[in-house]
């Protein structure tokens, strides 16, 4: 990487950082990693803002990982089903809080292989949890990450691992966590997947988007 393109990438995160100073999760959970889990399993292909309306009688519902692992699975079904594909994440749910009690003595698990042994989590789950429960460094990509991730030629791929990857090699680890979650506030509110405001938007002078040039 050349000083120039360091640079740029530097403004890039400090820009964020300006306009976002409070980079934090959108998902609403409590202090109990597992209940992170189940909401981020919830959250495929649903808002997170649904995710949380649904989270608080949710866990009304089942107070624990044994409730979730007991559970009889149409009233799970039917407690999530406005999440959508709500049969596979109720299956799912039941069976990572069954293998969390079994394989990690109720504790979930901090390392990336044992996360990805849970049923229905993938590298952008496991990574939120490495990064909000267990502050480690992690790049979380989700649909907002790899769509401006790729617009500010930060990457060039559609692919959440190669995205990941990419990222990690320009991203220090101490900034990674918090610059994902500060390009989902900046994905909703500038950056859209639809009719994006670049004329309005603070990183414009450092995006090769559209008309820009870098």
């Amino acid at each position: 990487m050349n000083k120039k393109e360091k640079t740029r990438i530097n403004t890039i995160i400090q820009k964020l950082k300006e306009y976002y100073p409070m980079a934090e999760c959108m998902l609403e959970y409590e202090t109990e990693p597992y209940k992170l889990l189940i909401m981020a399993r919830l959250s495929a292909q649903c808002t997170d803002a649904r995710v949380n309306i649904v989270s608080k009688d949710l866990f009304e519902q089942f107070k624990s990982l044994e409730d979730f692992a007991d559970c009889d699975l149409e009233k799970l079904e039917k407690a999530i089903f406005t999440c959508g594909l709500y049969k596979m994440k109720a299956k799912n749910i039941k069976n990572m809080c069954q293998m969390i009690i079994d394989e990690f003595d109720s504790q979930v698990p901090e390392e990336m292989d044992d996360l990805l042994k849970l049923p229905g989590i993938g590298r952008k789950i496991a990574n939120l949890i490495r990064g909000d429960i267990f502050n480690k460094p992690a790049i979380v990509t989700d649909t907002h990450c790899i769509r401006i991730s790729n617009r500010l030629n930060l990457c060039n791929s559609d692919n959440p691992y190669i995205v990941e990857k990419e990222l990690v090699k320009i991203i220090s680890p101490e900034e990674s966590n918090d610059f994902c979650h500060r390009l989902v506030f900046f994905g909703r509110e500038c950056c859209k997947a639809q009719n994006p405001r670049c004329g309005e938007c603070f990183l414009r002078d450092v995006c090769g988007f559209k008309d820009n040039k870098i």
